[in-house]
């Protein structure tokens, strides 16, 4: 069986992506519906075998569509010191981009 996948570099962070795939990205500014591009792609497997690129495969492009713009689940930071009277309770929300990845172009 074949599957055609890459790994490309977005907001410091690499990604595996595969054709008609949803992935959640390290937010960035984009509209929903806007068509994006990565070409910073660092691996590409196709019909052809596995390529690795120095630092990057040249001619690879990754299409991409925005489907909104998200926050994650909230974590809940606690910190507490016995005997000593000492506790603090924190929340985070991650924000997050949500693409569906249209097609790998090599």
């Amino acid at each position: 069986m074949f599957e055609e996948y890459a790994v490309f570099l977005n907001g410091g962070h690499q990604y595996v992506a595969a054709a008609n795939e949803i992935v959640r990205l390290e937010k960035f500014e984009a509209e929903p519906e806007q068509e994006v591009v990565f070409d910073q792609v660092l691996a590409l497997r196709d019909a052809n075998g596995f390529k690795v690129g120095a630092p990057y495969v040249d001619g690879v492009k990754i299409t991409a569509t925005v489907l909104a713009q998200r926050r994650g689940p909230k974590i809940i930071v606690f910190r507490y010191r016995p005997k000593k009277h000492y506790k603090k309770m924190k929340g985070h929300r991650q924000d997050y981009t949500e693409v569906r990845i249209n097609s790998i172009q090599a």
